[in-house]
């Protein structure tokens, strides 16, 4: 069974990515994995040049840590059970370069000072991708590899049309649905999610008051109550139906042991959506939880 670890212990995720690295490559580059961790903290604690530290509340690095983490389990899970395609070292390094600048479009450059990261979640997947490509030249990836971590972080975000992303191989494309993954199931399994709900309403909220176009995520929702209320629908109609079709079933590889094993994952995520019908159910226990997660 994955052992627990505390994705708000960013030193406990480095040591347990790093693990996971290692049994599926003994012989990779040792350094890499906590080369680009760095890369991510410095980037998320406004150590980056010419950026903040991030100031999104729900889109934080610890949001990052839980994707990540869910990523390289998925990963090891294909590697334990000889999925096909394999996916060879250099394309799980940009995989996991990937999920770790999917939501640096949430980031702030030096001089905007009007209101928080929030305010670009309509944008931020392509934020993401420029940051991304940013960085990399900077590092000397060449630009196949640059354009192969764009692509999967394309992968992420809930409008995102898998068909018109242009992947360079099947192999990317696989790791891409891996990421896209980890990045719903990282945050929706964390014990707090729930908590944490109306924190995402914020974002929302803030985004729309600087998008002009309200066709979207930002739009769907009048009140944190409201978003409350639909995330059980969201997970049974959006979620799940994702991961099974669209993503093509990389969950599976979480299943520990594979391939009847529990999924902790999906375990969580249920966990989670009952205790929110619970809460749903009783309109005092709603007041309550909104105003508890206010002032969290």
């Amino acid at each position: 069974m994955h052992p627990v670890i505390s994705t708000k212990d960013p030193a406990a995720v480095a040591h347990e990515l790093q693990a996971a690295y290692l049994e599926m490559f003994p012989k990779g580059d040792k350094v890499f994995i906590p080369r680009i961790f760095q890369w991510a903290a410095d980037a998320f604690q406004g150590r980056r040049p010419g950026y903040q530290a991030i100031d999104a509340r729900y889109h934080d690095f610890e949001h990052t840590l839980q994707g990540a983490l869910c990523m390289a389990r998925i990963l090891q899970g294909r590697s334990l059970a000889g999925a096909t395609p394999a996916i060879p070292q250099r394309m799980a390094e940009l995989g996991m370069l990937a999920i770790f600048l999917h939501d640096t479009g949430y980031l702030k450059q030096r001089g905007d000072v009007e209101g928080t990261g929030a305010k670009y979640t309509v944008v931020h997947v392509g934020r993401s991708a420029d940051f991304a490509a940013e960085l990399l030249a900077e590092h000397h990836f060449e630009a196949q590899e640059a354009t192969a971590v764009q692509n999967m972080i394309c992968c992420t975000g809930v409008d995102a049309v898998l068909k018109v992303i242009p992947f360079q191989s099947d192999v990317e494309k696989i790791t891409g649905l891996c990421l896209g993954t980890a990045d719903l199931l990282g945050q929706m399994a964390a014990d707090d999610y729930i908590e944490k709900l109306p924190i995402l309403y914020s974002e929302f909220a803030e985004a729309a008051r600087f998008t002009e176009q309200r066709n979207n995520v930002v739009g769907l929702f009048s009140s944190a109550q409201e978003l409350v209320r639909k995330t059980p629908d969201f997970w049974e109609h959006y979620v799940k139906p994702k991961l099974d079709r669209d993503f093509g079933g990389q969950h599976r590889f979480l299943n520990d042991p594979y391939p009847d094993g529990p999924n902790v994952y999906v375990d969580k995520v249920e966990a989670n959506i009952r205790k929110l019908r619970r809460v749903i159910a009783s309109e005092t226990d709603t007041t309550q939880f909104y105003k508890r997660s206010q002032m969290a």
